[in-house]
């Protein structure tokens, strides 16, 4: 298996790139794009378990547009071979002191790169 052919981490890091300016923008109908259509897709946020598309989709319709601003602190794309990748960050929210941490997994399916498992966590703030 080849890891990080150059030609499909560019693919990865544009769709990633997509992502994060629709998510910071509220973007729903990239964010619901980008998501595998499939009961198989799951993502568990900071405070809520979401299995299926349908789940995340009307989890997305529903979340509040404000306070989505965040500064990108650290990026790893890691492709496996052509059809499979990693992109994992670590964020911080505009005004929080707290770090937060994004794992999404991305497949190559017949409409494109999708995401059909993320994962978003904060870590507890620093002790002061």
């Amino acid at each position: 298996m080849q890891i990080n052919l150059p030609e499909v981490v560019a693919e990865v890091t544009t769709q990633f790139d997509r992502y994060e300016r629709a998510l910071t923008s509220n973007d729903v109908v990239v964010l619901d794009e980008l998501f595998w259509r499939s009961p198989h897709t799951l993502r568990y946020g900071a405070t809520e378990n979401l299995y299926g598309y349908d789940a995340i989709a009307g989890f997305r319709a529903a979340r509040p547009s404000n306070g989505l601003a965040r500064e990108v602190l650290k990026t790893v794309i890691t492709t496996y071979g052509t059809d499979f990748a990693t992109a994992n960050i670590e964020f911080r929210r505009t005004g929080s002191d707290r770090t937060g941490r994004q794992s999404q997994t991305w497949v190559r399916t017949p409409e494109g790169w999708r995401v059909v498992s993320a994962h978003v966590s904060l870590l507890a703030p620093a002790a002061g």
